[in-house]
Protein backbone atom coordinates (compact mmCIF):
# COMPACT_ATOMS: atom_id res chain seq x y z
CA UNK A 1 0.00 0.00 0.00
CA UNK A 2 1.28 3.45 -0.89
CA UNK A 3 1.55 5.53 2.29
CA UNK A 4 3.54 8.57 1.12
CA UNK A 5 5.27 10.08 -1.88
CA UNK A 6 7.79 12.82 -2.49
CA UNK A 7 8.02 14.50 -5.88
CA UNK A 8 11.32 16.17 -6.72
CA UNK A 9 13.00 17.61 -9.81
CA UNK A 10 16.09 15.79 -11.02
CA UNK A 11 18.44 18.12 -12.90
CA UNK A 12 22.07 17.11 -12.32
CA UNK A 13 22.58 20.78 -11.35
CA UNK A 14 20.92 19.91 -8.02
CA UNK A 15 24.25 18.29 -7.15
CA UNK A 16 26.54 21.15 -6.04
CA UNK A 17 29.64 19.51 -7.46
CA UNK A 18 27.98 19.49 -10.89
CA UNK A 19 26.57 23.01 -10.58
CA UNK A 20 29.91 24.39 -9.35
CA UNK A 21 29.68 28.19 -9.17
CA UNK A 22 25.96 28.16 -9.95
CA UNK A 23 25.13 25.89 -7.00
CA UNK A 24 23.51 28.60 -4.78
CA UNK A 25 20.88 29.26 -7.45
CA UNK A 26 19.15 25.98 -6.62
CA UNK A 27 19.47 26.13 -2.83
CA UNK A 28 15.71 26.66 -2.46
CA UNK A 29 14.97 23.65 -4.65
CA UNK A 30 17.40 21.50 -2.65
CA UNK A 31 15.75 22.59 0.60
CA UNK A 32 12.33 21.65 -0.78
CA UNK A 33 13.62 18.21 -1.75
CA UNK A 34 15.04 17.73 1.75
CA UNK A 35 11.66 18.63 3.25
CA UNK A 36 9.92 16.21 0.88
CA UNK A 37 12.17 13.33 1.89
CA UNK A 38 11.42 14.12 5.51
CA UNK A 39 7.77 13.32 4.82
CA UNK A 40 8.83 9.91 3.46
CA UNK A 41 10.84 9.13 6.59
CA UNK A 42 7.96 10.20 8.82
CA UNK A 43 5.68 7.71 7.04
CA UNK A 44 7.86 4.82 8.33
CA UNK A 45 7.73 2.77 5.11
CA UNK A 46 8.81 -0.83 4.76
CA UNK A 47 10.12 -0.13 1.24
CA UNK A 48 11.06 2.92 -0.80
CA UNK A 49 10.62 2.84 -4.57
CA UNK A 50 12.51 5.56 -6.43
CA UNK A 51 10.90 6.30 -9.80
CA UNK A 52 12.54 8.52 -12.38
CA UNK A 53 13.31 9.00 -16.08
CA UNK A 54 15.00 5.98 -17.62
CA UNK A 55 17.81 5.87 -20.14
CA UNK A 56 15.95 3.62 -22.57
CA UNK A 57 12.51 3.37 -24.11
CA UNK A 58 11.07 0.80 -21.70
CA UNK A 59 11.13 -0.13 -18.03
CA UNK A 60 14.36 -0.42 -16.03
CA UNK A 61 14.52 -1.95 -12.54
CA UNK A 62 17.47 -1.38 -10.20
CA UNK A 63 18.14 -3.23 -6.92
CA UNK A 64 19.06 -1.74 -3.58
CA UNK A 65 22.69 -0.65 -3.74
CA UNK A 66 22.76 -0.09 -7.52
CA UNK A 67 25.39 2.48 -8.36
CA UNK A 68 25.58 5.50 -10.60
CA UNK A 69 27.90 8.42 -11.18
CA UNK A 70 28.09 11.96 -12.50
CA UNK A 71 31.19 11.40 -14.61
CA UNK A 72 29.14 12.17 -17.71
CA UNK A 73 28.81 15.70 -16.33
CA UNK A 74 32.52 16.07 -15.68
CA UNK A 75 32.40 15.22 -11.96
CA UNK A 76 34.05 12.16 -10.41
CA UNK A 77 31.23 11.48 -7.96
CA UNK A 78 29.60 8.09 -7.37
CA UNK A 79 26.28 7.42 -5.65
CA UNK A 80 24.34 4.33 -4.65
CA UNK A 81 20.64 3.61 -4.40
CA UNK A 82 20.37 3.35 -0.63
CA UNK A 83 23.18 2.43 1.77
CA UNK A 84 25.08 -0.80 1.21
CA UNK A 85 23.34 -3.51 3.21
CA UNK A 86 26.15 -6.01 2.94
CA UNK A 87 25.57 -9.26 1.11
CA UNK A 88 23.89 -9.73 -2.23
CA UNK A 89 21.50 -12.23 -0.61
CA UNK A 90 20.25 -9.56 1.78
CA UNK A 91 19.53 -7.26 -1.15
CA UNK A 92 17.70 -10.00 -3.04
CA UNK A 93 15.20 -10.49 -0.22
CA UNK A 94 14.19 -6.81 -0.32
CA UNK A 95 13.74 -6.15 -4.04
CA UNK A 96 12.38 -7.66 -7.24
CA UNK A 97 13.74 -10.98 -8.58
CA UNK A 98 17.33 -10.82 -9.80
CA UNK A 99 16.17 -11.74 -13.32
CA UNK A 100 14.44 -8.34 -13.58
CA UNK A 101 17.39 -6.21 -12.49
CA UNK A 102 18.98 -3.73 -14.88
CA UNK A 103 22.72 -4.31 -15.21
CA UNK A 104 23.68 -0.81 -16.33
CA UNK A 105 24.42 2.02 -13.94
CA UNK A 106 21.66 4.28 -12.66
CA UNK A 107 20.02 6.62 -15.15
CA UNK A 108 20.82 10.28 -14.54
CA UNK A 109 17.46 10.94 -12.86
CA UNK A 110 17.83 8.01 -10.48
CA UNK A 111 21.42 9.06 -9.78
CA UNK A 112 20.09 12.42 -8.63
CA UNK A 113 17.57 10.56 -6.46
CA UNK A 114 20.36 8.46 -4.98
CA UNK A 115 22.31 11.65 -4.26
CA UNK A 116 19.28 13.14 -2.49
CA UNK A 117 18.88 10.01 -0.37
CA UNK A 118 22.56 10.01 0.53
CA UNK A 119 22.45 13.72 1.36
CA UNK A 120 19.62 13.17 3.83
CA UNK A 121 21.14 9.99 5.25
CA UNK A 122 18.31 7.69 4.17
CA UNK A 123 18.44 4.40 6.09
CA UNK A 124 14.76 3.94 6.90
CA UNK A 125 13.88 1.14 4.44
CA UNK A 126 15.27 -0.90 1.53
CA UNK A 127 15.32 0.96 -1.78
CA UNK A 128 14.44 -0.11 -5.31
CA UNK A 129 14.79 1.98 -8.45
CA UNK A 130 12.46 2.13 -11.44
CA UNK A 131 13.48 3.92 -14.62
CA UNK A 132 10.55 4.93 -16.84
CA UNK A 133 11.22 5.20 -20.56
CA UNK A 134 10.01 8.29 -22.37
CA UNK A 135 7.90 6.21 -24.77
CA UNK A 136 5.92 4.29 -22.16
CA UNK A 137 2.22 5.21 -22.57
CA UNK A 138 0.10 6.49 -19.70
CA UNK A 139 -1.71 3.17 -19.32
CA UNK A 140 1.57 1.26 -18.92
CA UNK A 141 2.86 3.82 -16.42
CA UNK A 142 -0.31 3.51 -14.35
CA UNK A 143 -0.01 -0.28 -14.38
CA UNK A 144 3.55 -0.03 -13.07
CA UNK A 145 2.29 2.21 -10.28
CA UNK A 146 -0.50 -0.20 -9.37
CA UNK A 147 2.06 -3.00 -9.18
CA UNK A 148 4.19 -0.93 -6.81
CA UNK A 149 1.22 -0.13 -4.57
CA UNK A 150 0.08 -3.76 -4.49
CA UNK A 151 3.25 -4.98 -2.79
CA UNK A 152 3.08 -6.10 0.80
CA UNK A 153 3.69 -3.64 3.60
CA UNK A 154 3.97 0.13 3.64
CA UNK A 155 5.41 1.51 0.40
CA UNK A 156 6.74 5.03 -0.13
CA UNK A 157 7.80 6.56 -3.43
CA UNK A 158 10.39 9.15 -4.38
CA UNK A 159 9.26 10.38 -7.79
CA UNK A 160 11.76 12.29 -9.90
CA UNK A 161 11.28 14.30 -13.05
CA UNK A 162 11.32 17.79 -14.51
CA UNK A 163 8.55 19.73 -16.19
CA UNK A 164 9.09 21.42 -19.56
CA UNK A 165 12.47 22.58 -20.81
CA UNK A 166 10.92 25.27 -23.02
CA UNK A 167 10.05 28.15 -20.72
CA UNK A 168 12.46 30.80 -22.06
CA UNK A 169 14.46 31.67 -25.17
CA UNK A 170 17.61 30.31 -23.50
CA UNK A 171 15.99 27.10 -22.27
CA UNK A 172 17.34 23.78 -23.61
CA UNK A 173 14.25 23.42 -25.80
CA UNK A 174 13.89 27.12 -26.68
CA UNK A 175 10.68 29.04 -25.90
CA UNK A 176 7.37 27.27 -26.50
CA UNK A 177 4.18 29.06 -25.52
CA UNK A 178 2.59 25.72 -24.56
CA UNK A 179 5.19 25.09 -21.86
CA UNK A 180 3.96 27.41 -19.12
CA UNK A 181 0.34 26.16 -19.24
CA UNK A 182 1.53 22.54 -19.24
CA UNK A 183 3.77 23.17 -16.23
CA UNK A 184 1.04 25.05 -14.39
CA UNK A 185 -1.37 22.14 -14.75
CA UNK A 186 1.30 19.62 -13.75
CA UNK A 187 2.19 21.69 -10.69
CA UNK A 188 -1.46 22.06 -9.72
CA UNK A 189 -2.09 18.31 -10.11
CA UNK A 190 1.02 17.34 -8.13
CA UNK A 191 0.20 19.81 -5.39
CA UNK A 192 -3.39 18.58 -5.16
CA UNK A 193 -2.62 14.84 -5.51
CA UNK A 194 -4.96 14.85 -8.50
CA UNK A 195 -4.42 11.39 -10.00
CA UNK A 196 -6.98 11.93 -12.75
CA UNK A 197 -5.26 15.06 -14.04
CA UNK A 198 -1.83 13.43 -13.93
CA UNK A 199 -3.10 10.39 -15.82
CA UNK A 200 -4.48 12.71 -18.50
CA UNK A 201 -1.18 14.47 -19.24
CA UNK A 202 -0.52 14.32 -22.98
CA UNK A 203 2.51 12.11 -23.63
CA UNK A 204 3.10 13.49 -27.13
CA UNK A 205 2.99 17.09 -25.95
CA UNK A 206 5.22 16.24 -23.02
CA UNK A 207 7.79 14.79 -25.40
CA UNK A 208 7.70 17.93 -27.56
CA UNK A 209 8.20 20.10 -24.47
CA UNK A 210 11.05 17.87 -23.22
CA UNK A 211 9.19 16.95 -20.01
CA UNK A 212 11.10 14.17 -18.25
CA UNK A 213 8.59 13.82 -15.39
CA UNK A 214 5.48 12.79 -17.34
CA UNK A 215 6.05 9.04 -17.07
CA UNK A 216 7.18 8.98 -13.42
CA UNK A 217 4.26 11.24 -12.42
CA UNK A 218 1.83 8.87 -14.13
CA UNK A 219 3.40 5.93 -12.29
CA UNK A 220 2.65 7.82 -9.08
CA UNK A 221 -0.92 8.42 -10.24
CA UNK A 222 -1.41 4.70 -10.77
CA UNK A 223 0.06 3.85 -7.37
CA UNK A 224 -2.22 6.34 -5.61
CA UNK A 225 -5.48 5.40 -7.35
CA UNK A 226 -7.04 3.72 -4.32
CA UNK A 227 -5.62 5.98 -1.63
CA UNK A 228 -6.79 9.18 0.02
CA UNK A 229 -3.39 10.87 0.11
CA UNK A 230 -3.39 14.66 0.28
CA UNK A 231 -0.90 16.74 -1.68
CA UNK A 232 1.19 19.78 -0.78
CA UNK A 233 3.18 21.87 -3.27
CA UNK A 234 6.58 22.78 -1.81
CA UNK A 235 8.35 24.41 -4.74
CA UNK A 236 7.61 25.50 -8.31
CA UNK A 237 9.94 27.58 -10.45
CA UNK A 238 11.71 27.58 -13.81
CA UNK A 239 15.37 28.48 -13.40
CA UNK A 240 17.33 28.12 -16.63
CA UNK A 241 13.98 27.90 -18.45
CA UNK A 242 13.22 24.43 -17.08
CA UNK A 243 10.22 23.75 -14.87
CA UNK A 244 11.05 22.25 -11.46
CA UNK A 245 8.35 21.03 -9.07
CA UNK A 246 8.59 19.59 -5.56
CA UNK A 247 5.56 18.22 -3.71
CA UNK A 248 4.53 15.69 -1.09
CA UNK A 249 1.64 13.24 -0.87
CA UNK A 250 0.79 11.90 2.56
Amino acid sequence: MLVAAAVCPCPPLLVPEVAAGAAPELDTARAACTDALGVLAAARPDRLVVVGPGDGAGLEVYPHGARGSFRGFGVDLEVSLGPDRGTQAERTRSVRPESEWTEAGLSYGLAVGAWLLGRTGWADAPVEGVGVGEDLPAERCAAIGRDVAARAGRVAMLVLGDASACRTLKAPGYLDERAAPFDAEAGRALGAADVTALAALDAALARELKVSGRGPWQVLAGAAEDTDLAGALLYEDAPYGVGYIAATWS
